[in-house]
């Protein structure tokens, strides 16, 4: 018998290496302690060809996505971050240690095509453990295709485009990845969301996994923040001041922030003024350079950073432990975003990105790019109608609790399904306006206790600057959601003319306010608002600015008193944008909340329509009011409102007597009196 041959032995031993791979269970591995071993960044589609090293803030993303506690990843990112190189040692630590089926998608076929050439295949040629899983490797072979890999060990990679549905379909594997979610089409050929469509293929595995990454686009449309807000867990990178030792996240911060990325903007010239970028601390105003936090803390421990839930304070270093915000370990949360932007990049310099925004500024095509790839943040899509909060904020004045040139008091209340919340404004001649009250009352809707809370505020009275008492003439209550009965049975109880029930009419042209002539089958004056029109208009005023001690018709007065209007309440007066959409094949403009508390405005729109249902109904007019000879200082018994002739009762019904002016007339339970 002849002896077989060298070849034939290291045939046999390779044959017996790949049937007995199977076989082998390798010493558990976190993604980064693999990607570290074994990752490498390959010439063609690296700035820099080497070895793995994952950076301090890549750590926790890298092990969130080959951890099998996370089952859905959502990373907000801007560019220059190694997301992409992220990406690909993942799909390698699940083809080889973990040993699972991985369907990537990419925005387009060509897309794909690119990603399979320019990064899968070099990696594949480049990282050790996968090349020995891939004898076809650098042949046409059946097993290596643009569109899918089949490796050694039976594990397959599918790489396709997420435009057509079918690319959706027939697979079954264990982790589905979509990059640059963001660009990819909202409804796929009419059959659903990409990441829907996606996700089915994890039906039956038992560490199901979906990965989505992307550049953020346009807000209100873009798919990553739809993504982002499905989940509870919103986390961002804090390091330590290296001067203070203050935690913060790094932030851009912007013009008329005390903290941020700054520079000497009294330079000539765009260069020599981005060298001078350095970053202000939030905390002491410490003058930070970037080579101080040294790779946001990646050599000094003392310097290290952690990710931080901004919902629930829920922390992590590694995306292995979390811990609550008291430091105890709690559960690895199943679905979580990570949101990461440039200034954190060893990749680029904050000189590098105050030089990017300078050449932006000014053009807003270049200036949504840089806010997009550069912060990582959606672009909002306005037509010249959005506010800035911190402007409003800023501009806060001082005024008493209502000021002398009010003459009447209107309210808003919008309902939710855990509370009331509740604006009161006072209103003086060419509709001058000053906010001076707010409630927000938690409790059931429903329930006598929440109810009655409720009815003590809305009869409360005020003292203008005179000494004047003053109540809310007429209340408008938003009466749409889950609540409408409770708000009926209100409005009859209070005065069907003092309180009244609304619902809002989101169409350009509607009145805003819309009074009935008679009342609705449930007895009461239901009040279509046209909440477009009224933004419109509270807009407008918004951008007024404010003289002291002077009359400025129009002009929206904010106190301040952050009791009445802090932070939140400018946030939500403004949270609103005219946004262009299609509908009908006709381009029209309509205000956007985007998912963001708009309370505030919609109880400032409650109020204007109080007043217009005053004016238009009852011919109330403010200036006549305010030539009325004002009176002396009442007394607690002339401040209580009393019925008089030719008034309507709670239930809506005239009084004996009539005729004249007196059109509104409240019993006790209400504010002063109308005439």
């Amino acid at each position: 018998m002849s002896r077989p041959c060298p070849k034939q032995i290291r045939n046999f031993q390779k044959a017996a290496r790949a049937g007995l791979t199977a076989l082998v269970r390798p010493e558990p591995k976190t993604a980064t302690e693999w990607a570290d071993e074994n990752f490498y960044l390959s010439s063609e589609s690296s700035y820099h060809e080497g070895r793995w090293s994952t950076l301090h803030f890549q750590v926790a993303i890298l092990n969130a996505m080959g951890s099998d506690a996370v089952r859905v990843v959502n990373v907000v990112k801007s560019a220059r971050l190694g997301y992409t190189k992220m990406l690909l040692a993942a799909i390698a630590y699940y083809l080889e240690h973990k040993r699972r089926n991985v369907l990537s998608f990419s925005p387009t076929d060509t897309d794909a095509e690119n990603f399979s050439k320019t990064h899968v295949d070099t990696a594949i040629r480049d990282v050790p453990p996968l090349k020995e899983l891939a004898p076809w490797c650098g042949m046409k072979h059946r097993d290596n295709t643009l569109d899918k890999k089949r490796f050694s060990n039976g594990k397959q990679l599918f790489i396709h485009g997420g435009k057509a549905a079918r690319n959706y379909r027939e697979k079954s594997v264990d982790v589905v990845i979509y990059d640059e979610l963001a660009a990819f089409d909202a409804d796929i050929e009419k059959e659903g969301s990409p990441t829907t469509l996606g996700d089915k293929r994890l039906e039956g595995s038992t560490f199901g996994k979906s990965i989505r990454g992307s550049t953020p686009k346009t807000r209100g449309e873009c798919q990553i923040e739809k993504a982002a807000s499905e989940s509870e867990y919103y986390f961002r990178f804090r390091v330590p001041c290296p001067h203070c030792g203050t935690e913060q996240v790094l932030e851009w911060g912007g013009a008329d922030c005390n903290y941020g990325i700054k520079w000497n903007n009294e330079l000539q010239g765009i260069e020599a003024r981005a060298a001078t970028a350095f970053y202000l601390c939030r905390a002491g105003a410490c003058v930070i350079k970037q080579h101080e936090l040294n790779d946001a803390g990646r050599v000094h421990s003392a310097h290290e950073g952690r990710w931080v839930c901004d919902n629930t304070g829920v922390f992590t270093r590694d995306g292995v432990d979390f811990f609550s915000s008291d430091g105890t370990p709690t559960t690895t949360p199943a679905h979580i975003t990570f949101h990461v932007w440039t200034a954190y990049s060893p990749f680029t310099t904050w000189a590098r990105i105050v030089e990017d925004f300078l050449k932006a500024k000014g053009d807003a095509s270049k200036l949504k790019t840089f806010v997009n790839t550069t912060l990582g943040e959606t672009w909002e899509d306005e037509t010249g109608e959005g506010l800035e909060w911190e402007h409003l904020y800023n501009r806060r004045e001082v005024f008493p609790e209502v000021p002398d040139r009010a003459v009447a008091l209107f309210g808003g209340i919008d309902t939710q399904d855990d509370r009331y919340e509740g604006r009161v404004w006072a209103y003086g001649p060419g509709e001058e306006s000053w906010l001076v009250d707010r409630f927000i009352l938690y409790g059931d809707p429903a329930g006598e206790e929440l109810q009655r809370k409720v009815e003590e505020r809305i009869r409360k009275q005020y003292t203008r600057a005179d000494g004047q008492i003053l109540g809310v003439k007429m209340w408008t209550w938003d009466s749409g959601g889950h609540y409408t009965d409770e708000v009926y049975a209100q409005s009859k109880k209070l005065g069907i003319m003092w309180v009244i029930p609304t619902k809002g009419a989101s169409q350009y042209g509607k009145p805003i306010a819309d009074f009935p002539r008679s009342r609705n089958r449930k007895g009461v004056f239901l009040t279509m608002v046209g909440t477009d029109n009224a933004k419109e208009v509270i807009y407008s005023r918004l951008r007024i600015q404010p003289e002291p001690a002077e009359a400025v018709p129009g002009c929206i007065h904010l106190p301040a008193n952050s009791d009445i209007c802090d932070q939140e309440e400018l946030k939500q007066l403004v949270a609103e944008v005219k946004r262009s959409k299609i509908q009908k094949g006709q381009r029209v403009y309509r205000w956007d909340s985007m998912g963001r508390r708009n309370e505030a405005l919609d109880c400032c729109v409650g109020a204007l329509a109080a007043l217009r249902i005053a004016q238009q109904r009852f011919g109330f007019s403010l200036d006549a009011e305010y030539r009325k000879p004002r009176p002396e200082k009442p007394t607690a018994e002339e401040a209580t409102p009393r019925p008089e002739k030719g008034a309507f009762d709670k239930n809506g019904s005239r009084t004996t007597g009539g005729g004249g002016n007196d059109w509104l007339g409240i019993n006790k339970s209400g504010g002063g009196w109308l005439k």
